[in-house]
């Protein structure tokens, strides 16, 4: 690895781990030296995507995110379950209403089908059953 390289990198991993942490507190402490044997082999400008242009700080907060990570879960169908229910919670707690979170899934009705919609629906009320109640929903 280079050194520019080197220094891009950490600086990219550096980035992205701020936002990981922004988006959900527990992964503050994920250590990122962890991922390193992966990316050296990846090409630049995938790196660049993924930690330099799209999670910047300049750029989408992460509640509408997480929204946009629904929508994708959603598509997928049953086998983002986990994900999805992660996403859904962490959406919440990232300021996304119960309502902004059941119309990203039914949008994506359109795209995934109605067996994808459903299922995400119903892993979307078992995580607000287990979500204390908003003023203004």
């Amino acid at each position: 690895m280079t050194d520019d390289f080197a220094r891009m990198f950490a600086a990219m991993m550096e980035q992205g781990q701020k936002m990981a942490s922004s988006f959900s507190p527990g992964m503050a402490n994920v250590d990122a030296k962890g991922f390193e044997k992966f990316f050296p082999a990846m090409p630049k400008e995938l790196l660049e995507m993924w930690f330099g242009k799209t999670f910047n700080p300049e750029g989408l907060d992460a509640r509408t995110r997480f929204l946009v990570t629904i929508a994708a879960l959603t598509v997928l169908g049953p086998v983002g379950e986990p994900q999805l229910r992660l996403t859904i919670r962490n959406g919440l707690a990232a300021g996304a209403t119960k309502r902004e979170v059941a119309e990203v899934i039914w949008q994506m009705s359109m795209f995934g089908g109605v067996p994808a919609m459903q299922k995400a629906l119903e892993v979307a009320q078992s995580v607000f059953a287990e979500t204390p109640e908003e003023k203004d929903a």
